[in-house]
C-alpha cells in the first residue's frame, strides 16, 4: 500500500498537535493526509474523541491509515470496535500514554482508564520509547501483547514529540512507509 493509495488520518493527543510536531509536518507533506479535530483539545472526553475518530473514518472514500501519538492512541484503541469493519487497514501508533499510571501524568490522560486491552481489529505498531515519562517501555510491551501490535524499540527518545526533538522526525516517517508496505 502507498501514501497516496489510502485515506492517512492524523489523530493528536492532548493539546494537539502544534507546528513543530512530526504529526504537522507529516499532515502538511503528505497529500492523502488529514487531521483528526476534536471539540476540546485540552479537556478530552474519551467517547466524544472516539466519536469524532468514528465519523472521520466513516466519511474516509479510500482504505484509512490511521496516525496517532500520544491520547490519540487511546483514542484509536477505543473506538476501534465501533469503527466500520474493513475500512481501517492499519494503524501507526506512537507513545501510548499508561492512562492507569498515577506519577507524571495530566490529569486527562486518568480519564481514558481502563486501558482498553482489546485486540485491535486491523494491524497495527506501537512505537515506544525507553524513557517515556507517560509509559514505561515494559507497560509498552504489554500494551502490545493485548493489542496484537507490533511493538517498535525507539530507545531513549522521551514522549516523541517536538518537545524531545521530533520535529520532522524522518526516521518515523520512513518506518510509516515500511508499515504501509506490508499491508499489501
Amino acid at each position: 500500500m502507498r501514501i497516496s493509495e489510502c485515506d492517512v488520518l492524523i489523530i493528536p493527543g492532548l493539546h494537539d498537535s502544534d507546528e513543530e510536531h512530526w504529526q504537522t509536518r507529516w499532515e502538511n507533506r503528505l497529500g492523502s493526509a488529514s487531521r483528526v479535530v476534536q471539540e476540546d483539545w485540552s479537556r478530552p472526553d474519551p467517547d466524544a474523541w472516539a466519536a469524532v475518530l468514528r465519523k472521520a473514518v466513516e466519511a474516509a472514500e479510500r482504505p484509512v491509515v490511521l496516525v496517532a501519538h500520544s491520547l490519540g492512541v487511546l483514542t484509536v484503541a477505543r473506538a476501534a470496535p465501533s469503527l466500520p469493519p474493513g475500512k481501517v487497514i492499519g494503524a501507526f501508533l506512537v507513545a501510548a500514554p499508561d492512562a492507569e499510571q498515577k506519577d507524571d501524568q495530566p490529569p486527562p490522560v486518568a480519564l481514558f482508564a481502563p486501558m482498553p486491552t482489546d485486540p485491535l481489529p486491523f494491524p497495527s505498531l506501537l512505537v515506544a520509547s525507553r524513557n517515556d515519562p507517560h509509559c514505561s517501555f515494559e507497560r509498552a510491551q504489554a500494551i502490545a501483547l493485548d493489542w496484537g501490535a507490533a511493538l517498535v524499540d525507539a530507545g531513549e527518545t522521551g514522549h516523541i514529540n517536538a518537545a524531545s526533538g521530533h520535529g520532522p522526525w524522518p526516521e518515523g516517517l520512513m518506518r510509516l512507509g515500511h508499515f504501509l508496505g506490508r499491508l499489501g
